[in-house]
């Protein structure tokens, strides 16, 4: 099995009206933050927010009249059960996806809300696939929708590739998210054959280095556990993919967790888009190790942004408190009528903006017989510190709370 320039370029045109062309512009800020001209690829403006819409449509348009009326199936927790399941639905074909019993209610309700048949079936993506292929595939004769690892959906992938090139030819450079290798390989055989001097970089989870894994002569365990780049967190590579990261892929990075949140923040800071994990980890590449894409022309994919608003919000504050931006405060105070306002005045005449408070009533012996724990928002540093010393001349009793920014 191969994947050529020109799959990729029919590819193009099979999916040509049906998903999504999708910006590819270059960012100011993020060029100037790290030190690279970064130009970012929306693929997170996807109907389903997902690049994943591509190689499921390229794959859906090449079933012949029997294989659409026995239908489809894969093997998927997130984005791709949703770009098989919206695509297939749309070419009214049957598409049912196995998801592992873990599987987070609102995936589960996107995908049947697309028209997808879910079954919850087994603890891990592997346990899903075991089913799929001896009930669906192997007894009712349902086509497989690999999600990675099928020379159609990775010509599909491919297609994100084409349009950049298209749309920035000056890129020198392409750093792309690796999980089962499916995007990554599309790209970078549609990037050499455009531009073979192109440097493509891969970049995994830390937690999930499954192509680093692969490619090491020694056996390197995956580490695995929890990851905001679920998106990604693939144990095994493809096959396929493998054979071109090996000859397509220049070296492969592996980011932590603190630099996929940091990507996430500043996406949505900067550029004001919502990304999810594995859509960051490009970025996160770049502010991992920005002397490694100093001065060249990089190419970012945004290639999901289905991420939980909770998670989100969490990812989000903490991105204030990395920042220096928020600080937590612990304020005696008497309890009396106008005492807040007091505090909520010096804080404010210091520039403070008052995010939450929590009035807590001590016992009335107490000479301050409550607290008031405030969390701020500042500046930078040097703004927090001086609201922190405006309280104290202001003859207030004030800590250091339990989160939010600390200092000495």
């Amino acid at each position: 099995m191969t994947v050529t320039i020109d799959d990729i370029r029919r590819a193009a045109a099979n999916i040509d009206g049906q998903v999504v062309r999708t910006a590819c512009t270059r960012s100011r800020v993020l060029s100037k933050l790290t030190g690279a001209e970064v130009w970012l690829k929306f693929e997170n403006f996807q109907f389903t927010a997902s690049f994943k819409e591509r190689g499921a449509l390229n794959k859906l348009l090449q079933l012949g009249e029997a294989e659409r009326a026995a239908g489809v199936c894969a093997m998927s927790a997130g984005n791709h059960a949703q770009g098989v399941a919206y695509h297939a639905t749309r070419l009214g074909i049957r598409s049912v996806i196995v998801m592992p019993r873990s599987t987070p209610f609102t995936k589960v309700r996107n995908t049947r809300e697309l028209g997808g048949e879910v079954i919850l079936r087994g603890d891990t993506l592997a346990d899903a696939q075991e089913y799929l292929e001896a009930e669906l595939v192997g007894k009712l004769g349902m086509t497989l929708v690999h999600p990675y690892d099928d020379p159609h959906v990775i010509a599909g992938q491919g297609t994100v590739g084409l349009e950049m090139l298209e749309q920035a030819p000056q890129l020198d450079t392409l750093a792309i998210p690796i999980g089962g290798g499916g995007l990554i390989s599309g790209i970078a055989i549609a990037a050499h054959a455009i531009k073979p001097e192109l440097r493509v970089v891969g970049v995994e989870s830390a937690g999930y280095a499954s192509a680093y894994a692969a490619l090491q002569d020694d056996d390197v365990p995956i580490k695995g556990g929890q990851t905001i780049a679920e998106g990604i967190a693939v144990k095994n590579i493809g096959r396929l993919t493998l054979q071109i990261i090996r000859e397509h892929v220049a070296e492969l990075m592996r980011v932590e967790e603190a630099a996929i949140e940091r990507a996430i923040g500043l996406l949505a800071g900067i550029e004001k888009v919502i990304v999810e994990g594995a859509g960051a980890t490009g970025l996160a590449a770049l502010l991992a190790d920005p002397t490694r894409f100093a001065g060249r022309t990089v190419g970012l994919v945004l290639c999901g942004g289905n991420i939980d608003t909770r998670l989100l919000a969490s990812v989000l504050l903490r991105q204030l408190v990395h920042e220096q931006r928020l600080i937590s405060l612990s304020i005696d105070i008497e309890d009396q009528p106008g005492f807040l306002a007091r505090v909520a005045g010096r804080i404010g005449e210091s520039g403070g903006n008052i995010v939450q408070v929590h009035h807590e009533r001590l016992h009335r012996g107490h000479a301050k017989n409550a607290t008031l724990e405030v969390l701020v928002e500042a500046q930078d540093e040097a703004h927090a510190r001086q609201i922190f010393d405006d309280l104290q001349n202001g003859g207030f009793s004030v800590r250091k709370g339990a989160g939010g920014m600390e200092f000495e």
